[in-house]
């Protein structure tokens, strides 16, 4: 006999898992989709809680909430997907575009004039660490607090608050603000 805990009754009744995606769909999707293009956040949302329902077992509520465990896995497949796209940028420098790909200069063209604002924050959040990166956007695209940043992450509270004060020191600095 299975005994049931609140973090477990999903993998006992895979339908409740619906509650979990309807409730956390969209901020997720949201989230994603500030950090990377439109167009690939409706996948890496869906990839997310794919990912999280073939995990739903390993899911402990004891250890915290949903949400914070939910933007972690967003957060790692942004990471995949930048590399990828890092890589494919890269092979593209080397070899040129193929030649099917016409409608890639116009889309590359068009993100370029979306708008210098725009660039230079993209600039000045390129120069972050990676870790100093993902704090900034968790809190700022995804509204979440430290406690469930460092939940993300699986960091402790205070590498949040270092990473984000140096964080703020960079983008000052970069975006030449004063404070």
């Amino acid at each position: 006999m299975q005994i049931v805990t609140p973090g477990t009754v999903s993998v006992v009744d895979p339908e409740r898992f619906g509650t979990v995606f309807d409730a956390h769909y969209e901020e997720i999707r949201r989230y994603i989709g500030r950090r990377l293009d439109l167009d690939v956040a409706e996948d890496l949302a869906s990839e997310t809680f794919l990912i999280a329902f073939r995990q739903r077992g390993r899911f402990d509520l004891a250890r915290g909430a949903i949400r914070p465990w939910l933007y972690g896995i967003a957060t790692n497949l942004i990471g995949r997907h930048r590399r990828a796209e890092l890589r494919r940028y890269r092979a593209l420098a080397r070899t040129g575009p193929p030649p099917d790909d016409d409608g890639h200069d116009q889309r590359v063209a068009d993100r370029v004039t979306a708008g210098v604002t725009v660039g230079r924050l993209s600039g000045a959040l390129a120069g972050l660490s990676k870790g100093e990166r993902d704090v900034v956007l968790l809190i700022a695209y995804g509204g979440l607090t430290y406690d469930e940043v460092a939940e993300a992450l699986g960091v402790a509270n205070g590498t949040v608050a270092s990473r984000l004060s140096r964080a703020r020191t960079k983008l000052h600095k970069s975006l030449g603000v004063e404070v």
